[in-house]
């Protein structure tokens, strides 16, 4: 039994109309809109809801609203689902409706798995060029004037007790630990072979509960850049990215979201196996962070936000001194 990774997202907002935009415009397709809840889907067919804080039967929150109420994950077949049934049974908040099982996790966030509805794609992406490896041939990288993201990538919360919120993930939904912030932070993927993490657990000095961030995978590099431009260009604003996490490797850029918290674009997460052992960091800017653009990309001059726009002189031209 494995749990594949995300299938569904719900957040609880006040402002659906700005909402609509913000997820338009990060890339994503409205598939059902009715005056209480908005339904999108990624690439491969995973959800983002959107309910009206007001709407009946929404999840409790862990923190006041714009927040994500519910998260639902992913196995791949009804036996697998029938195994969690049985993990989950008993569990505070327990749920069963024949489709969807769930339960409450200690944080207090709405946990739901069902059989995955997500499509499998086959995606052309960029190709890098090393010094070690010359795949892309005769074939310019693409550039992107958006981004189409594929689907919902990690979500990570800030909890009150990091020991048993981890440990319910481990014990009931079979989810191992990648890396670790010891007494701070775990990172913590579906299952022993799979990307970095799908789940990031945070304890604050003064522990909390509350939503930190959704990350939607991209395809490349330059689908990051591309996206938050269009973002950019669109009026959002940037809390830090474009960047690179030296944890995970992954190349990030995070935007504000009126749904709450942060969304980021990301790429290009290590692989890992049953064979990685976990590691320990520090938590510090540049452990979080090995470079990153505060502020983010202007989407008009391509510079930095604030920059001085290109004036169409080569870089190099400069008088002798």
């Amino acid at each position: 039994m494995s749990v594949q990774g995300i299938d569904e997202i719900t957040f609880g907002a006040a402002d659906l109309a700005k909402c609509r935009q913000f997820f338009s415009d990060w890339g994503l397709h409205l598939v059902a809109e009715e005056p209480q809840e908005l339904v999108f889907e990624s690439l491969n067919g995973c959800r983002v809801k959107v309910a009206h804080s007001d709407k009946p039967g929404l999840p409790a929150g862990i923190e006041a609203d714009p927040t994500l109420r519910e998260v639902v994950w992913a196995v791949g077949s009804n036996a697998e689902l029938e195994a969690l049934r049985k993990r989950l049974a008993g569990q505070p908040g327990y749920v069963d409706d024949g489709q969807r099982i769930g339960c409450t996790d200690p944080n207090g966030l709405a946990v739901r798995v069902q059989v995955t509805r997500k499509r499998v794609l086959d995606l052309p992406c960029a190709q890098t060029n090393t010094w070690a490896t010359r795949g892309r041939v005769n074939q310019p990288s693409p550039a992107y004037d958006r981004a189409t993201p594929v689907e919902v990538g990690h979500v990570v919360f800030f909890v009150k007790d990091l020991a048993a919120t981890t440990a319910f993930y481990e014990q009931h939904l079979g989810f191992v630990v990648s890396d670790r912030y010891p007494g701070r932070g775990h990172f913590m993927r579906c299952a022993p072979e799979g990307g970095h993490h799908d789940l990031f657990l945070l304890q604050l000095p003064e522990p909390r509960a509350g939503l930190n961030h959704v990350a939607f995978t991209v395809r490349d590099l330059h689908e990051v850049i591309g996206g938050g431009m269009h973002m950019s260009r669109c009026g959002w604003s940037t809390e830090l990215g474009p960047g690179r996490h030296p944890i995970s490797s992954a190349l990030f850029w995070y935007f504000i979201s009126p749904a709450g918290a942060l969304v980021e674009y990301y790429t290009d997460e290590d692989e890992l196996t049953a064979d990685w052992q976990p590691r320990d960091f520090t938590p510090g800017p540049t452990v979080f962070a090995e470079w990153a653009i505060k502020g983010g990309i202007d989407g008009q001059t391509r510079r930095q936000v604030n920059a001085d726009a290109p004036s169409g002189r080569f870089m190099t031209d400069r008088p002798k001194d």
